[in-house]
């Protein structure tokens, strides 16, 4: 996903949410590029949300993404921690309000039973392999899971790292240290 600003185009992240066996793990990567030139590799963009019971990511811009999982943790709250009913409250949230509706951003969100992205135009998809990507070099992170998860006996943590790796490797708009989180 990008967005426009002062001509130059933001783009930055990969996220990968994987749930298998009542566990989940996500990992991101931490670079974040203005235009062509990368301005930040640590940054952070994993949360542990619903009293540490679900791990959410984004891709697109910092400041919409962040009111975004507020926005989720509210949810979760009022929804005792149903992830799949906290992204649906949301994403119907976030097509009606006019504020919300303007906001670039795209949220991955896992919990030990469910793997979701929820998008802007009030889309919640839960992924049927157990495997949630977005961003940027969103399709070859999940490439790699899927060989990984189907021919290797890694951990969680271990596919979702070395994901982004993969990714990291071919997407120009990946890189930097990579963050993983596991429940």
């Amino acid at each position: 996903m990008a967005t426009t600003v002062e001509s130059d185009v933001v783009r930055a992240t990969t996220v990968i949410g994987l749930v298998r066996d009542g566990r989940a793990a996500m990992a991101a990567d931490g670079q974040v590029t203005l235009g062509d030139t990368v301005v930040k590799t640590t940054a952070r963009k994993l949360r542990r949300l619903g009293d540490g019971t679900v791990l959410a990511g984004f891709s697109g811009s910092g400041a919409d993404a962040f009111a975004l999982l507020e926005k989720l943790e509210e949810k979760l709250e009022s929804s005792r921690g149903n992830l799949p009913r906290a992204a649906v409250e949301m994403a119907r949230e976030w097509r009606k309000d006019k504020y919300l509706r303007e906001l670039q951003a795209l949220v991955a969100a896992v919990d030990s039973g469910h793997a979701l992205m929820i998008g802007g135009a009030g889309d919640v998809v839960e992924a049927q392999d157990g495997i949630v990507c977005v961003g940027s070099g969103h399709a070859y992170a999940l490439a790699a899971a899927r060989a990984l998860q189907a021919h290797t006996n890694m951990k969680l943590s271990t596919i979702a790292r070395e994901s982004i790796a993969i990714a990291r490797e071919i997407c120009i708009y990946t890189g930097g240290e990579i963050q993983v989180e596991e429940l």
